[in-house]
């Protein structure tokens, strides 16, 4: 019986192995010409490279005034989230749907409804802790959030194993892991975003922009001056590119961040406001957003003829996303790039005609992100008084006067107490 079962799994094994999965992955259809039709009378007497010039250019000048107009409305990330998320699993679908897999799409925006409801509710729970614990359901679904996420999750894994189908094991393992590194990829990052968002409107527009930057300015020095290759996952990619994409984008972050750090809309974090019942983005800027006057080195002294310079300190900090976005963010590109290659494919969509879809523009964003939260939880943020506050408020009397007491023991040894009572009489 022993021999019998190890044939038997051997040829289950070689019954995987012959599946088409081993044998190359099947080509995706590139998609036509998706250029707008005027666009193309309009551009049709030029070459094609001065045309995909003008086609990046205009489509660029469009993009970023609807940047804008998103800032405008607020946050909407979470729409391009989802688009995103199509975008890379369509490429699956349309690779493998030919085997005619059970679930696949429904189980992917499944997944990807779970970990939204995970990550985003632990944020509000985060941000918004007062709010939550006003309302009888958002306090129910708060306390209970993390194991309802886990029966939603473990939910759709039971879904998965009851979809396994005879001689595809193999294969839809294979997309069970695609849709996790899909959702690791793009959900987790996009829930990074919306921390920075919280943080202030400054930490999202600073760095975002920044990358585009150095994406526009990276392909128009290389556009005109570019002759050495960078590599070879982007043959169009060159080394001049790269350098004068950095200093233009070092130049850009330090000039966006002068004009940004006045204005306290960008610089206020969103917070829940009991009075108004509603949410603000108002408050004293910190010092970070407060102008300062810095020595400057001699060598710059001398060249410059000034002694001091006057900042924000937040410039200091662009300098840092800036060559963050132009050293390091591309690499999120190349990535995307080996990517495509991969499953030997231009663009995840046709969305934006002459760059691609919605994830081709934001292959770099979400490294950018990354970055920020963690910049911001190493050099930035504090401990925060009104949330400890909050937590405070949300205990037994009990628990509360058991604080109270060992803070203020802790005072009178440390000998502010005193100073404290004459001060309040």
């Amino acid at each position: 019986q022993g021999s019998d079962g190890e044939l038997k799994v051997e040829k289950d094994v070689a019954s995987d192995t012959e599946s088409k999965v081993d044998t190359g992955v099947p080509e995706v259809p590139v998609p036509a010409d998706d250029t707008p039709e005027v666009l193309n009378k309009a551009l049709s007497g030029l070459s094609s490279r001065w045309k995909n010039w003008w086609v990046r250019g205009i489509l660029t000048l469009a993009m970023i005034s609807f940047f804008f107009f998103i800032i405008y409305l607020g946050p909407m990330v979470l729409m391009m989230i989802i688009k995103c998320f199509q975008e890379i699993i369509t490429i699956g679908y349309s690779v493998y749907h030919s085997y005619h897999l059970p679930w696949f799409r429904t189980l992917s925006w499944y997944f990807l409804l779970c970990v939204n409801y995970f990550f985003y509710g632990e944020t509000v729970t985060d941000y918004f802790f007062t709010l939550v614990q006003r309302e009888e359901p958002l306090r129910i679904l708060s306390k209970y959030h993390r194991f309802i996420s886990f029966a939603l999750y473990l939910t759709g894994f039971c879904m998965f194993v009851l979809s396994l189908v005879k001689k595809h094991y193999r294969l839809q393992f294979y997309m069970f892991g695609w849709t996790h590194v899909t959702l690791l990829i793009v959900v987790t990052q996009s829930h990074l975003i919306i921390h920075n968002l919280f943080e202030g409107m400054i930490w999202f527009i600073v760095p975002i922009s920044c990358v585009i930057c150095n994406d526009i300015m990276a392909y128009m020095f290389g556009f005109f001056f570019g002759r050495t290759p960078l590599i070879k996952l982007s043959p169009k990619k060159t080394w001049e590119g790269f350098i004068g994409g950095f200093f233009s984008t070092i130049v850009f972050g330090i000039m966006l961040s002068y004009v940004m750090a006045g204005w306290r809309y960008f610089v206020c974090p969103v917070e829940f406001n009991n009075d108004s019942n509603s949410f603000q983005v108002d408050c004293e800027p910190s010092e970070l957003f407060q102008l300062q006057d810095y020595a400057l080195p001699s060598i710059l002294e001398s060249v410059t003829g000034w002694t001091t310079v006057r900042l924000y300190p937040f410039q200091i900090h662009s300098i840092a996303l800036s060559s963050f976005a132009s050293i390091v963010g591309p690499f999120g590109g190349f990535f995307a790039s080996g990517f495509k290659r991969a499953f030997k494919i231009k663009d995840f969509a046709n969305t934006i005609p002459g760059h691609g879809g919605i994830m081709d523009r934001f292959d770099c964003q979400y490294l950018m992100a990354t970055f920020v939260n963690v910049y911001i939880a190493s050099f930035i943020r504090g401990p925060n008084p009104s949330k400890v506050i909050q937590q405070l408020l949300a205990l037994r009397v009990d628990q509360q006067l058991h604080i109270f007491n060992s803070l203020k023991a802790h005072l009178t040894e440390k000998g502010l107490l005193p100073a404290l009572e004459e001060a309040a009489a």
